[in-house]
C-alpha cells in the first residue's frame, strides 16, 4: 500500500477511511477509563500536538450516534474486546470545539461563540424534534440554533444539550471539549480597561464549564483540552474528581507528541529512514512527563514534503504565527532580567526556573515564573530530561526548529530597539563607499544584541536586513535580480543611487578576507547590478561575518 500522509487532517474517521498513515494512540482510551476515576480530565499541550485528533478519535470511540468498529480495526484498542463491547459507540457523546472563538473585541467572538453552538445543534436537529426532549429545552435549541438565545441560555447552553441527549438515549453524557482555553487567549492579549474583553469573556466561558461540569446528572464524563491550565478557582471551581495533566506529568505523557520509535517507523514506511537524524535535530527534543517526543504537525509536513522530493531540507513550520510574538513581548521586558538566560539558551544551555503549571490568563505578565511558565506549556521551551521533578525546573530550548524562532525574534528585538543615530552613520559610510568604518559600526551594532555563538548565514542576512529598515529606504532581501539573488538591495530614488551587498558567513576569523572576496566575485558573475538601469550610483560591497565580527569590502562604484 502506498506510504499516504495527510497533513492538517485532524478528524480521525476521514483520516482512517482515506487509509492515510496513523500513529496509533488509541490506547488513551482504555487508560483513561479503565485506570483512572476522574469525572473530569484536563489535557494541556502545546499547539500542534495532536489534541484535536485525539478528541476526535474519542469522540469517534464513544459516540453511540455512530457505528465504528471499522475505524478501530487492527488498533490497539482494539486488542481489549470485553472493554471495546461494554464502550465503543455506547453512549451520547457531544463534541465542542471552542478553536475559532476568537476576535479582536468581545462582540465579535461572542458571535463566533453563537455560531460554533448554532453548528452543534444543525448537526443533533434530530434531537430537537424528540419527544423524549422536554418543549422547555426544544424552545432554548431553537434560539440557540438560530443565535437568538439569551446570555443566560448560551451560558447553560451544554447542559441544555447533554440533558436533550440524555432524554433521548437514556444514557448519561460524555463531554469532550477541545481548546477551551483559545477564547481566554485572544482576550487576554486585546483586553483593556475599557473595553473589558477578558472579563466579559471569563463570565461567558466560566458559566459554560460551571454549569456542564459542576453536580450535572447527565454527565458521564468529560475530557477537556487545552494549552493553560487556567486556576481551578478561576473557572473549575466546584469541579469533582477533576484531575490535570500537563507536559510536567508522568501519566499519559506519550499519547501527545511522536517517539522516537514512531517516527522511525513512519520513516521506514516512507522509504525515507535516512533521514532520521535530521529529522530528530529539528523536531524532537520535547520532554513530557518521562518521555521524548517530536513535534507531530512538523514530522507529518516535513514527511509530505520528503515524499514529493526525497532531499527536501527540513524548514520552520511554525514560524509565520501570532503565537510567536509572546518570546518578542517577553525579552523587551526591561524589568525582567531575562538576556542572559536566553543567551544561555539559545547556546544550547540549561537554565533553572520555578514553574507553576496553573495560571490564569490575566496575571501571565505579572512575574518572570509566569512567563517562562508559559513558554514551558505553548512548546518554545522544555524539560531538559526526563528526571525534572517539582516546581523548579531545568529548561532548555527543544531542537533547531524554535531556536530559529529564538533567533528571529533576536533579530525582531534589533529591528525595533536599534539605535537611530548608529544606523544613520552606518548609511553615510555605506554611501561614501567606506567600508571599514560600515563594518566597524555593523560589528558594535552584533555586540549590542542577544549573544548567539551559533550564528547561521540566514540570521546574518536577516540582521543586515533589519539594520537597514525604518531609515527611508527601500530594501529588499534575496529578490530576483540579474541571474541571481542578492542578499540585501537597498534604492534611494531619489537619488537615483542604490546599494548591493552579498554576504557570507566565515567559519574562522581568518577566512573572513577570502569570504569577502567570494562574495563580491558572486555579485559579479551572478551580474546582481545589470538590473538597475537609470540609477547613476550602484555601489557593491562584500560581507562576511564570524560570530559577532564583519568585513565589509567595497567592489567598486559604478
Amino acid at each position: 500500500m502506498a506510504f499516504t500522509v495527510s497533513v492538517g487532517e485532524a478528524d480521525f474517521a476521514a483520516l482512517r477511511r482515506e487509509k492515510a498513515y496513523y500513529v496509533d494512540k488509541t490506547r488513551l482510551i482504555y487508560e483513561l477509563v479503565h485506570e483512572t476515576n476522574n469525572k473530569v480530565t484536563l489535557f494541556t499541550r502545546p499547539r500542534r500536538f495532536g489534541k484535536t485528533l485525539m478528541m476526535s478519535m474519542m469522540e469517534n470511540f464513544f459516540n453511540i450516534r455512530k457505528d465504528s468498529k471499522a475505524l478501530f480495526q487492527d488498533l490497539a484498542i482494539a486488542e481489549h474486546e470485553s472493554f471495546c463491547e461494554e464502550w465503543m459507540n455506547q453512549y451520547p457523546v457531544l463534541f465542542v470545539s471552542f478553536k475559532d472563538v476568537e476576535a479582536e473585541n468581545f462582540d465579535d467572538a461572542y458571535k463566533m461563540l453563537e455560531s460554533r453552538l448554532a453548528d452543534i445543534c444543525k448537526d443533533l436537529s434530530d434531537i430537537g424534534e424528540s419527544d423524549f426532549v422536554n418543549v422547555a429545552d426544544k424552545d432554548i435549541f431553537e434560539r440557540l440554533m438560530f443565535g437568538t438565545a439569551q446570555k443566560s441560555e448560551v451560558k447553560n447552553s451544554l447542559k441544555i444539550l447533554m440533558r436533550m441527549l440524555n432524554a433521548v438515549y437514556g444514557k448519561p453524557v460524555i463531554l469532550l471539549i477541545d481548546e477551551y482555553d483559545v477564547p481566554l487567549a485572544k482576550a487576554s492579549e486585546k483586553d483593556t480597561p475599557d473595553n473589558k474583553y477578558y472579563s466579559n469573556m471569563l463570565d461567558v466561558i466560566k458559566g459554560i464549564m460551571s454549569t456542564a461540569l459542576k453536580d450535572n446528572e447527565f454527565l458521564k464524563f468529560a475530557v477537556i483540552t487545552g494549552c493553560l491550565r487556567i486556576a481551578k478557582e478561576s473557572i473549575f471551581t466546584g469541579t469533582n474528581n477533576f484531575a490535570s495533566y500537563s507536559v510536567l506529568d508522568e501519566d499519559f505523557s506519550g499519547y501527545f507528541g511522536f517517539s522516537k520509535n514512531e517516527v522511525e517507523d513512519m520513516l521506514k514506511a516512507a522509504d525515507r529512514l535516512e533521514k532520521a537524524e535530521i529529522i530528530g535535530q529539528w523536531y524532537d527534543g520535547y520532554v513530557f512527563g518521562n518521555n521524548y517526543l517530536y513535534c507531530p504537525w512538523d514530522v507529518i509536513n516535513y514527511l509530505s514534503a520528503l515524499k514529493k522530493r526525497r532531499n527536501a531540507a527540513p524548514k520552520n513550520y511554525w514560524k509565520n504565527t501570532s503565537h510567536n510574538s509572546i518570546l518578542l513581548t517577553f525579552v523587551k521586558r526591561t524589568d525582567f532580567k531575562v538576556k542572559g538566560k536566553f543567551e544561555i539558551l539559545m547556546n544550547g544551555g540549561t537554565i533553572i526556573q520555578t514553574i507553576s503549571d496553573e495560571l490564569t490568563y490575566d496575571t501571565l505578565h505579572s512575574s518572570e515564573d509566569n512567563l517562562w511558565s508559559v513558554l514551558l506549556m505553548t512548546g518554545y521551551i522544555t524539560k531538559a530530561d526526563t528526571d525534572e521533578y517539582g516546581d523548579t525546573v531545568r529548561l532548555k530550548i527543544p531542537n533547531k526548529e524554535i531556536s530559529s524562532i529564538f533567533e528571529d525574534t533576536v533579530v525582531r528585538l534589533f529591528n525595533e530597539t536599534v539605535d537611530r543615530n548608529e544606523q544613520k552613520n552606518m548609511m553615510e559610510a555605506f554611501w561614501r563607499g567606506d567600508a571599514g568604518e560600515a563594518g566597524r559600526i555593523l560589528s558594535d551594532l552584533l555586540w549590542k544584541t542577544i549573544s548567539y555563538n551559533d550564528y547561521h548565514e540566514d540570521y546574518y542576512h536577516a540582521f543586515l536586513a533589519g539594520a537597514f529598515v525604518g531609515i527611508g529606504y527601500e530594501v529588499e532581501s534575496n529578490k530576483e535580480k540579474g541571474l541571481g539573488r542578492p542578499d540585501i538591495l537597498l534604492k534611494d530614488d531619489d537619488n537615483r543611487r542604490a546599494i548591493i551587498i552579498e554576504a557570507k558567513k566565515s567559519d574562522t576569523e581568518s577566512g573572513m578576507d577570502k569570504d569577502c572576496d567570494e562574495a563580491i566575485d558572486q555579485i559579479i558573475t551572478q551580474k546582481y547590478a545589470e538590473g538597475l538601469y537609470g540609477y547613476e550610483q550602484v555601489l557593491c560591497f562584500g560581507a562576511a561575518f564570524f560570530q559577532k565580527q564583519v568585513k565589509i569590502k567595497l567592489l567598486s562604484k559604478m
